[in-house]
Order: C-alpha cells, then structure tokens, then sequence
C-alpha cells in the first residue's frame, strides 16, 4: 500500500455561543487516508461528518474552532499553517465537491469559463491549452459533447451533468486529496450509480485519496475501503469495509446496515440517498 497522505489525530472542533454554551461538534477524532485509498466517513445528519470535513480545510463557521488535535497532510499540520498557505493547499492539493452542485456553480456564467477559471487559478496556460484541456476535464469525467458542454450555463444541464462540471473543476489542478461530501445526494438513483461508479475510475487511474462522506452505507459498500461510523461528533466504530459489513459490532452501525436495500430487490445498487 501506498505511503499515508493525511493523518487526522484526536480532531476536535467546537463551536462557542454567547453565554458560555459550547457544542462539541468534532469531538477527538483519528483516521488516516493513503494514496488510491477512499474511506468513508458514515453517520446521520448532525453526526459531525461535514464539520470534519470542512475541519481538514479550514473552512468553518466564524463560531466554530479547531480546540485540538493534529493534521497531519505530507509532514505539515495544516492547523498550523498560515490562511494563505492553507489557500493555495486547498487550490492545488485538496479539493472538496459538495452536495449541491447548484450552489457550487454560478448561474450566469458560461461552464467553460467556470472550468477554465479553476484551471488557470493555480496554473499558467495559453488560452489554446485552457480550451484543450477544458475538454479534456470533462471527457475524464465522461460528459458527452463537451464541446457543446463548455458553450452552455448551469441551468440548461441535468443534475448529473453539474455534478459532474463540478467534479471536473475540483480535478483541475490535479489534487492529492478529493473529499466529496454527499455527493450523490440531489441525484436520481440511477445516476447516483453512474457518479459513484465515476468516483471509483477517477481513484484508479489517478491513484486519488478520497474522504467520501455519507449517510449511506450502501454507497460504503459500493466505493470504500475502510470505514469511520460517527455519531455525536466521535468515532464509533472504524475499520475495513468487508470486516464492519461481515461483523459490525457497535449497534449504531447494525442500525445503519439495516438500512441497506436487499440486494435482490435492489440488485446490489446504493440506496437513494436523503438529504443530509
């Protein structure tokens, strides 16, 4: 296996009201992710899943506050760096696709210009090479007619097809680290399958770490390799997929894995996500 890429050791991130109240969202968590690995990171709305997230970034709530722990990504903790550091390492090394790609996309502006503005934020291109490679983006992520796929804005694609501008522009500068969160959430289940089945090519070919997050463990099923349960902000229960699936040993996690659809009916397909 591949050297580790991120280390993540007793996380904790609060946020803090007036008056005193404190909510432990992040509450001591661990877990690592190496090169070509995806973990999922799996739990119910409110779990702590995206706060964990947007933890690994620095992108949080002004009320909330990495108290603790380490983040480790290479040999820096990236708690420590500086903001405009940690800027340029979330333009060039990390990169996150959310749930909606409605929000992550503006509606007035041209797809080729969004693809080429996430292109050329971090690398110098001719204006030829910005095009070429533009369609080169969206063929990786199987779009059809990409040409015709530049030309066009947000509102004229299905969900799918934003998903997946969205998810070119994240691969643009060729990151370490893809943390999608719910990704497949807004989706039909059909291309629910189409996107995860996406997902699953990108980390093969590119050899591509991924923090998948999801309520879903039917998506765990389909896509990981290990998996982290979280619940109140903790880690309840880690470990490779195949293991936790075969002999969960935590009741939440049983609780979760009832929810998984019976494969006969379902034939073997992710369930339809929720909203998170």
């Amino acid at each position: 296996m591949d050297p580790t890429l991120i280390t993540v050791r007793d996380l904790r991130t609060y946020f803090f009201f007036p008056g005193g109240r404190t909510v432990r969202a992040v509450d001591g968590v661990d877990f690592e992710i190496r090169r070509g690995e995806v973990l999922g990171l799996v739990g119910e709305s409110g779990s702590g899943k995206s706060m964990t997230a947007r933890s690994i970034i620095r992108l949080l709530d002004p009320r909330a506050r990495i108290a603790s722990g380490e983040i480790l990504f290479g040999n820096r903790d990236l708690r420590l760096v500086s903001e405009r550091e940690m800027r340029r390492i979330r333009g060039q090394r990390i990169a996150m696709v959310f749930q909606d790609p409605t929000t992550a996309l503006n509606p007035v502006t041209s797809i080729g210009r969004q693809v080429a503005n996430a292109l050329t934020a971090h690398r110098r291109l001719e204006r030829a090479a910005v095009r070429a490679e533009s369609v080169r983006l969206l063929e990786q992520v199987r779009l059809p007619e990409p040409e015709r796929v530049l030309n066009a804005y947000p509102h004229e694609l299905s969900g799918g097809m934003r998903q997946r501008v969205v998810i070119a522009m994240a691969l643009a500068s060729d990151p370490d680290l893809l943390i999608a969160d719910e990704p497949t959430t807004a989706l039909d289940v059909t291309t629910q399958i189409e996107i995860l089945a996406l997902f699953d090519e990108l980390r093969r070919s590119r050899q591509l770490a991924m923090l998948f997050i999801t309520h879903n463990f039917g998506v765990v099923a389909y896509l990981c390799d290990e998996v982290c349960v979280m619940r109140h902000g903790r880690i309840v229960e880690r470990g490779e997929v195949a293991a936790i699936l075969q002999a969960p040993s935590h009741p939440y996690t049983r609780r979760l894995l009832d929810a998984i659809p019976d494969p006969e009916r379902q034939e073997g397909a992710p369930s339809a996500a929720q909203s998170d």
